[in-house]
């Protein structure tokens, strides 16, 4: 038909659509930097910003209206974000903390499934049962990116971090597996809990089994391209960037949970770092995922934002609905309290093997833990991702009212309790109990002594002056790098010494940038042989941090 696209969208009204979406994308990325500047500046948390910029942006006038596809919303988000979790998991900190682990990430996400699921039915009884409990199952895992946001700035104890991490790695997959069998049962009209209990186990079974059998696929398919010299960098990472999502699709289709096969996957692979990358493959991953995962929170929180608009545009709904959403977000933040007190100190007094090997954390350590149950993306990701009719073509019941109250869990939970963390911190006089930088210096000075011995052996097979002159000059940086290391540990080189040593080595750096810009900009080097240096001096400057 003249005048019309294939789908007989007339031309015009097709551009038109073009365009707008095209607006929103700039929007939403000029938001994104524009809302991390003003976190920035007033050094609050990201996610926290985020969540309050989509907010606003929901009473804008004139923002262009933008209707996402809930089908997709998964897909695009959560397997990069669950994959990325895996992979920052430090697997020895996650055994050794796994009880509490598995009571937060399991135990606490089933009641908080039901308890928020039966005040939902009571305060929405138009949700019925089967999506009252699917709004338990999207409010119950926190998010362990927030929280993570507000202990960059306060040496807490590193178990904290650990259980926190844990959790928000483990309670994703299971609230998102009992999400899956809440949608599923409104979308058909049936529910059997019998049936529904084998079928958790199966999916969450087979969701692991094949999360490490694809990056066992993945390892051995890395590790040869590199045997046969056909990898590089950029075809390392793009093969990182594609695995979360083959893993995903894939599992998700043939039923079994795409979720813990993905965050499986990223946990192997990450134990594998050293085989699959060359150094410069590892630099560039670590600024991709940093950025990718950035982008991707910033986005969610932003779109729910204009996904909010069709729903704050009747001031009815979301006065009636309102305290509705602060009343679960109590329920939700109470349940919290009420579950990881007894978690915490009942193993410890029935029995006597946890009691002699874990000692009882004071009360205000686990108050921390306790009120650091921040909603966030996967939250947001999975309220959006509701399905927009059931198989029957009815529409999806509450789904609207789900989203709202969804959001109001996300922003309370984030903004009051994530901005509450921070004067909680220093009231409580939380401590670290530990230096990582003294761990992360010990192992570096037994790197270098490594590195020593390893040269040491290979003397033997000098029969030249030269590669005695060459060994003695490395011997000599590596001795002179171990002797500041060790004088950083025992506090033989002071403060001010260690300062005047790195403000020297900036100095020295800081000249050489200025030399080989003059040399670029004279015509007596070119640009490609400017950023190979500047790439060095980058790195240089890198290790002084």
């Amino acid at each position: 038909m003249p005048g019309t696209t294939r789908n007989g969208m007339p031309l015009r009204a097709a551009k038109r659509a073009s365009v707008q979406e095209s607006a929103v994308l700039f929007l939403l990325l000029a938001s994104i930097i524009t809302v991390a500047v003003i976190a920035k500046r007033l050094r609050i948390p990201y996610p926290i910003a985020f969540v309050i910029a989509g907010s606003l942006l929901a009473f804008i006038p004139n923002v262009p209206r933008f209707e996402l596809n809930p089908e997709i919303v998964f897909l695009i988000f959560l397997p990069p974000l669950l994959y990325a979790g895996g992979w920052m998991t430090d697997w020895e900190s996650f055994k050794a903390a796994l009880r509490p682990i598995v009571l937060l990430s399991i135990g606490l996400v089933i009641v908080t499934t039901g308890v928020v699921g039966l005040a939902a039915h009571a305060l929405l009884p138009q949700l019925g049962w089967a999506a009252a409990f699917v709004l338990g199952a999207i409010v119950s895992p926190p998010d362990a990116v927030a929280a993570g946001a507000v202990f960059e700035r306060f040496s807490v104890p590193r178990r904290i971090l650990t259980i926190l991490d844990g959790e928000g790695l483990v309670n994703d997959a299971s609230a998102l597996v009992i999400y899956n069998f809440g949608i599923a049962a409104v979308l058909s009209g049936s529910f059997s809990i019998a049936h529904a209990s084998v079928a958790f186990v199966f999916v969450a079974a087979g969701g692991v089994v094949l999360g490490l059998a694809f990056g066992f696929v993945i390892l051995k398919l890395m590790l040869l391209l590199r045997k046969l010299e056909l990898s590089d960098y950029l075809i390392d990472n793009a093969i990182q960037l594609f695995a979360p999502y083959a893993i995903y699709v894939s599992c998700q289709s043939i039923g079994v949970s795409g979720v813990l096969a993905t965050v499986t996957a990223g946990v192997f692979m990450s134990r594998q770092a050293g085989k699959i990358y060359l150094p410069e493959g590892r630099l560039v991953a670590y600024a991709v995922w940093d950025l990718l995962i950035f982008l991707l929170n910033g986005l969610v929180f932003l779109l729910i934002g204009l996904q909010l608009r069709s729903i704050v545009s009747d001031p009815a709904f979301a006065l009636r609905e309102l305290w509705i959403g602060l009343a679960i977000s109590a329920i939700v933040i109470a349940v919290r309290i009420a579950w990881v007190y007894p978690s915490t100190y009942l193993p410890r007094l029935l029995f006597r093997r946890i009691r002699e090997s874990e000692t009882f954390p004071a009360p205000e350590y686990v108050f921390i833990v306790a009120w650091s149950g921040m909603r966030g993306i996967v939250s947001l990701a999975a309220a959006l991702a509701l399905p927009l009719a059931t198989n029957s073509g009815a529409p999806f019941p509450g789904r609207a009212e789900i989203l709202f109250v969804t959001f109001c869990v996300i922003f309370v939970t984030l903004v009051f309790q994530g901005l509450s963390l921070i004067p909680l911190l220093k009231i409580l006089h939380i401590e670290a109990g530990e230096s990582l930088e003294d761990r992360e210096m010990e192992a570096r000075i037994a790197a270098l002594s490594a590195g020593i011995a390893r040269l040491r052996k290979l003397e033997p097979t000098f029969d030249s002056t030269e590669e005695w002159e060459v060994e003695g000059r490395i011997l000599g940086e590596y001795e002179y790098r171990i002797a500041h290391l060790s004088g950083h540990l025992d506090g033989s080189i002071g403060p001010q010494e260690i300062a005047f040593d790195h403000r020297m080595q900036a100095e020295a750096l800081s000249a050489e940038r200025a030399e080989i810009l003059r040399l670029r900009d004279g015509g007596e080097i070119p640009d490609e042989v400017y950023r190979k240096i500047q790439y060095d001096l980058d790195l240089a400057d890198e290790r002084l941090s």
